[in-house]
């Protein structure tokens, strides 16, 4: 939907993202994202993968979508979710391409991803955010609704239908090749005397 820069500098990003919003975002903009976000951990992606590779539809329409990679805890009383931080999104790595290439704009965890995630960012247009690990309880606040949208059965690992507001996050790889944790190492490695 849009991109646009707030005045503190931080990138206001709204779903859905187009081409164009993906080509905006860098490695190392923060972000501050509104509007909806899918949850998918390990359990909900490996019943997606038979559906992508038969070639049958998904519950849910990937396309310009985010997948956020978190399982929330249950709710606190007169809370919309509970702790709603990241897991790993390496894990997802060898499903991500092809959601990719069906239309997904942005993946959203912690952590390093692969070679071939990367190829499919600059391929087909996507980014992967970094959410703050250890900061579940403090993400929950930027949560507005929650709806399981898929695969009730799996409990915390269902896919569910977030309403997010000003959810901040950090381009972590863009569609240009950016990679800000191989820059981050390059900046503050030591040079052996």
């Amino acid at each position: 939907m849009s991109v646009t820069a707030a005045a503190d500098g931080i990138k206001e990003v709204t779903t859905p993202l187009s081409d164009a919003d993906v080509e905006s975002l860098k490695t190392g903009d923060r972000v501050r994202i509104t509007g909806v976000v899918y949850t998918a951990r390990d359990a909900a992606h490996g019943r997606l993968w038979p559906l992508i590779q038969e070639g049958r539809p998904l519950p849910i329409d990937v396309r310009g979508q985010i997948i956020y990679y978190t399982g929330p805890s249950p709710a606190p009383p007169g809370e919309v979710v509970g702790s709603i931080g990241p897991t790993t999104g390496s894990r997802m790595d060898k499903f991500t391409p092809a959601l990719i290439k069906l239309g997904l704009k942005a993946t959203m965890g912690k952590g390093v991803r692969s070679q071939p995630v990367k190829d499919a960012f600059k391929q087909y247009k996507g980014v992967y955010f970094g959410a703050i690990g250890g900061a579940g309880a403090v993400l929950s606040r930027f949560v507005k609704r929650v709806e399981i949208v898929a695969y009730e059965d799996l409990g915390t690992e269902a896919i569910r239908r977030l309403e997010v507001e000003g959810f901040p996050a950090i381009v972590v790889n863009d569609c240009h090749g950016g990679d800000l944790y191989q820059d981050g190492m390059k900046a503050y490695a030591r040079e052996d005397p």
